[in-house]
């Protein structure tokens, strides 16, 4: 980690500490590490899948899984992370910290893309525009069939 990263990660652990306070609740090394984790590794995560990952970089360590969605649910909730819901299958979280981004999604596998377009962030604020309406946000979520899975049901005929 660079110096550069090390003030961004100071930065989201003091804004984590005061959420936890703000909530009455204690900061712990399990709480921390789980914000660590998500920082350190820029993909979007299941609650299973953030608890193996866990287990597999800190074995010395006990988090729970149900640590591990309260976290996610309070870090969610102050905006530290978003989520994209999949339904009954769940939610995949991600540190909101990062640029705008809109996402593909593959109904297949799970995969998710990450990707921006100004042409489409452009075509949005005309269309808010057009309307009267003030645009504040937005997220784009995209569905269809990865590439991988394409090929794998081609070959499958």
């Amino acid at each position: 980690m660079n110096f550069i990263e090390n003030i961004e990660y100071d930065h989201l652990l003091l804004e984590f500490k005061k959420v936890l306070k703000d909530n009455i609740l204690k900061f712990t090394k399990q709480r921390e590490i789980i914000l660590l984790t998500l920082y350190n590794n820029p993909e979007h995560f299941s609650p299973e899948d953030l608890h193996a990952l866990i287990k597999k970089n800190h074995p010395k360590v006990n988090i729970g899984i149900a640590t591990i969605y309260r976290t996610l649910n309070l870090l969610e909730n102050s905006t530290i992370v978003t989520s994209l819901s999949f339904g009954k299958a769940g939610k995949k979280y991600e540190l909101a910290n990062k640029p705008h981004h809109d996402h593909l999604i593959c109904k297949n596998c799970g995969l998710i893309i990450e990707f921006e377009d100004r042409k489409v962030e452009k075509k949005q604020e005309e269309i808010a525009k057009a309307n009267g309406f003030l645009l504040t946000g937005h997220v784009m979520q995209l569905y269809g069939i990865c590439k991988n899975c394409q090929k794998k049901q081609i070959e499958k005929r």
